[in-house]
């Protein structure tokens, strides 16, 4: 049986505690996310070391190296939505299957929803050394850590939108990233 897509709409958990991993997003400062940042990519390494880092569960759940790469490029994916959500320049990251499309609309940004199943299956997550993707994702997540961290607090209500139509601010933005990476150490059990 093939992964099946995760179409759900995860921005609730800027409203309420996820009851699935335990992360409390309306009570998480946006001082906190670079350090649960560091923390969660710390925490995947160990995980990657385990013997069976590279098997499936079962069928249709990703293995702990396929969630970590997938972690990795989530830092890679937000360092580049934060950049537009400021102003930068937004350069794409290198991820397999990301094109990083930002249009404008009624003057802010505008980010293509990003098919992460897509890039799952063009980057070969599961054919990547779990050492290499350990070490990338260290990398990444200090990059996210410190992108986040440089933001002042004057500069943390800019926003941008989904082409969903969810709206964030770099501070929503913040918690609802971190809470990608959280969930996913509760989905492999560390």
């Amino acid at each position: 049986m093939p992964i099946v897509p995760d179409a759900k709409d995860w921005t609730w958990v800027l409203e309420k505690p996820c009851p699935e991993c335990g992360f409390d997003g309306p009570a998480t400062a946006y001082e906190a996310v670079p350090g649960l940042v560091r923390d969660a990519a710390g925490r995947f390494g160990a995980v990657l070391e385990r013997a069976d880092a590279t098997v499936r569960p079962d069928d249709s759940t990703w293995s702990a190296l396929e969630y970590a790469a997938h972690v990795r490029d989530v830092c890679r994916v937000f360092v580049h939505r934060l950049d537009v959500t400021l102003g930068g320049p937004g350069t794409p990251p290198e991820v397999a299957g990301f094109e990083g499309k930002v249009g404008f609309a009624d003057g802010l940004p505008v980010f293509e929803n990003w098919d992460q199943d897509v890039t799952a299956v063009a980057g070969r997550y599961g054919e990547q050394d779990p050492a290499t993707v350990a070490a990338e994702l260290a990398v990444a997540a200090e990059t996210v850590s410190g992108a986040f961290e440089s933001v002042p607090v004057a500069e943390r209500g800019r926003a941008a939108r989904r082409s969903n139509g969810s709206l964030f601010t770099v501070d929503s933005m913040a918690t609802y990233f971190v809470h990608d990476l959280i969930h996913h150490l509760h989905d492999v059990h560390a």
